[in-house]
């Protein structure tokens, strides 16, 4: 795990999320933000405490990790600043985004690298944010399972959800794109689980009814606490998840308190599948370095 004699990483768990502490994102050295990112390659979701950042100190720090994306449910988007996409729920709400254990806008040919959320305003109690690890849950899987999945794609469709928010629009181009099941980090060459409820429409190759039962059973083994983290929101706290080998669910228990903030989402690249011949070098680089 990462050493800085700058601020202190504080795990949550064995498996995922750790807080970072005494720092300020909006007044980062170089030499600080290498260790940050090193923290979230570790822990796969870092948290901030006491952050207060301006949109355009908010974009600048997430521009460190790469371009920024503007995210295709543009009526959601901050009026000034597109690159954000705005979080809010207050009393008139009756669902928010995010209810549903899901990867990040991942059928899109490169889903994000990572995702960086700032809530300024949160409720008295409730609103929590759940992280899973997709690697932990991928090394859990019997090597049997994990040699047959390691062969399949699966279909990811964003129809699934946006056509409920936007409806069916003949001049609407919803994404949908085939993934790897087993995918593999592109920086630690971790292999990870690349399956969700929300997106993932069936997988390739087999009949309706053994899709419907492989993904109910990787859905169902996915949700094991001991794969998971839980991050209580304060005020001006900061999120940033790595999308690439994490899923996340938004708690919706606080009705009708309000809870608002502003996420930023960095692009990436299309998933790498296990079998690729880049998976075992990048492996082999990674041990190296640890």
């Amino acid at each position: 795990m990462i050493q800085s004699t700058a601020f202190d990483v504080r795990p949550l768990t064995p498996t995922i999320g750790a807080e970072i502490l005494n720092v300020d994102l909006a007044r980062l050295k170089d030499a600080q933000f290498a260790s940050i990112r090193r923290a979230l390659l570790d822990h796969q979701v870092v948290f901030f405490r006491d952050q207060h950042l301006s949109c355009e100190q908010h974009i600048a720090f997430a521009q460190r990790f790469g371009s920024l994306q503007v995210h295709p449910m543009s009526q959601f988007n901050h009026p000034v600043h597109p690159e954000l996409l705005r979080v809010y729920a207050d009393e008139n709400s009756k669902a928010v985004a995010g209810e549903i254990w899901h990867t990040d806008l991942s059928a899109q040919q490169a889903p994000p690298m990572a995702s960086m959320l700032y809530l300024n305003e949160v409720p008295p109690v409730g609103g929590d944010t759940l992280f899973a690890s997709m690697t932990t849950a991928f090394d859990a899987l019997s090597p049997p399972m994990q040699q047959f999945l390691e062969g399949l794609t699966a279909v990811h469709d964003a129809a699934r959800i946006w056509s409920k928010v936007n409806g069916v629009r003949p001049d609407m181009a919803y994404p949908r794109n085939a993934h790897p099941v087993v995918a593999v980090h592109p920086e630690t060459g971790r292999k990870l689980l690349f399956v969700n409820k929300v997106f993932t429409s069936h997988v390739d190759g087999l009949s309706e009814l053994e899709s419907e039962t492989l993904l109910a059973m990787l859905y169902r083994h996915i949700e094991n606490p001991r794969f998971m983290c839980r991050f209580r929101w304060q005020p001006h706290s900061v999120a940033i998840w790595d999308n690439r080998c994490t899923q996340h669910q938004s708690i919706f228990d606080y009705f009708p308190a309000r809870r608002s903030g502003l996420r930023a989402t960095v692009h990436g690249t299309p998933p790498l599948a296990s079998a690729h011949p880049m998976a075992q070098a990048l492996l082999d680089a990674e041990l190296q370095e640890a």
